[in-house]
């Protein structure tokens, strides 16, 4: 697995959600809300879900869904963090904070 820095996927991401932007204003002549984004996130969070009970053998889906679920799990990531990103939070302290706290949960 490639090692990768959460503040540069942040950063790459900003990058592709401004140029979506850009492709909605052409299309569409607004930007999607944040509720849109949200809408998109669900979405495709739902498509991990079907797509990983294909991977496991629970969902007629054809041969080979890693390629397809590989992606969707990737731009749910990608989601999440412009969420953050848009509501004005900051993904780094989200994450440290969930998983400090449930460290600690757990470790009692």
């Amino acid at each position: 697995m490639k090692d990768i820095n959460l503040d540069d996927v942040v950063k790459r991401s900003l990058v592709i959600r401004k140029l979506y932007h850009e492709l909605e204003l052409k299309h569409h002549g607004s930007e999607w809300s944040v509720q849109e984004d949200a809408l998109a996130f669900l979405t495709d969070a739902g498509l991990v879900g079907r797509l990983t009970m294909a991977q496991q053998g629970r969902w007629p889906k054809g041969d080979k869904p890693e390629n397809e679920l590989s992606h969707k799990l990737g731009e749910s990531i990608w989601w999440l963090i412009i969420l953050a990103d848009r509501m004005n939070l900051d993904i780094n302290t989200a994450l440290d904070g969930f998983l400090s706290r449930t460290e600690k949960l757990l470790s009692n």
